[in-house]
């Protein structure tokens, strides 16, 4: 009896949520305020980084910027400041679990307050395929996005909880919930992220830690550089999915964010694209033929040898 009251109170809260979602989509819910959070991003030295330490403090946030290039992260600062914002500057290597931790205990010495907001963004790919990629490479992705979410939680994870007041935020890929060919160490660490993202987010559910929020961000390939030459098949396609610009990405993101969505997809046609893994296997690779996506990577990485064979004429 216990058990069919609870399977009715299931489907019940099932239904509500899938209603109230589907009202979202045209009746944006209220944003919460963000001005006086403490927001360290990860790989702000440039691309969806940059652009997310600029949102924040278009929001009134103060943003700590780790990045591995002191330069570059320098740069991104001098943005935020010229914009009126705060910006604090550490050079992190993301892959390296102590130097993470000291400097997470450096942020709070120097700043005397806990971060409120942690935004994992650092993202790398080899650009090889996997018989033709350095072991070194493909471990260097799998390191920067995946095993470093693990350390950057760790380090700031705990205080959110004490406080019950947080956020943790997770830059994946649509490639974390579906793949294609050539970019296994890329679609490994995504979807290991994805997994990492959506186990912690039940976890905090299950001990009831209201106040700790998480959203899982999945965009599309965005014009970033990062995948240049990535090509789907017809012209039509391209209409339908185009490289997405950064800064509608970063904007929708946000979006999310300050509503306490709990996932995101960039943009969300994908949502429903991700239905098609409930076909036959056989049928998911006629859907992917078509779509030109089987072989979308295959300009990607001509692209990018053409780079290394550049780079090392220029080098000689």
């Amino acid at each position: 009896m216990i058990f069919l009251m609870d399977l009715q109170m299931m489907l019940l809260d099932v239904i509500y949520f899938i209603l109230r979602n589907s009202v979202r989509i045209i009746m944006r819910p209220r944003t919460k305020p963000i001005d006086g959070e403490l927001v360290l991003i990860t790989g702000a030295g440039g691309g969806l980084g940059r652009l997310f330490a600029q949102e924040f403090s278009k929001h009134g946030a103060d943003v700590v910027l780790w990045d591995i290039s002191s330069s570059s992260n320098e740069q991104t600062a001098k943005l935020v400041r010229e914009m009126g914002g705060k910006a604090y500057t550490y050079t992190v290597d993301v892959t390296n679990r102590e130097e993470v931790y000291r400097s997470a205990d450096l942020v709070r010495k120097d700043l005397g307050r806990d971060v409120t907001i942690l935004v994992n963004n650092a993202g790398v790919v080899a650009g090889e395929q996997m018989l033709d990629c350095p072991d070194e490479l493909m471990e260097r992705t799998m390191k920067v996005n995946c095993h470093a979410l693990f350390w950057t939680v760790k380090a700031f994870l705990p205080q959110m909880k004490a406080h019950n007041h947080g956020h943790i935020v997770t830059i994946a890929s649509v490639l974390g919930l579906f793949s294609t060919a050539c970019v296994e160490d890329y679609c490994a660490s995504k979807f290991a992220a994805v997994g990492f993202h959506e186990s912690l987010a039940h976890e905090l559910l299950a001990e009831e830690v209201e106040g700790v929020k998480t959203t899982l961000v999945c965009p599309y390939i965005v014009d970033t550089g990062m995948f240049e030459g990535c090509k789907i098949r017809y012209g039509e396609m391209e209409l339908l999915l185009p490289p997405l610009e950064p800064q509608y990405c970063v904007e929708q993101a946000m979006n999310a964010i300050l509503i306490d969505q709990p996932l995101v997809c960039i943009p969300q046609i994908h949502r429903f694209l991700n239905t098609i893994l409930l076909l036959p296997w056989e049928s998911n690779v006629v859907v992917y033929r078509f779509m030109g996506s089987d072989k979308c990577m295959y300009p990607f990485i001509d692209t990018m040898r053409k780079q290394v064979t550049n780079s090392s004429i220029t080098a000689a």
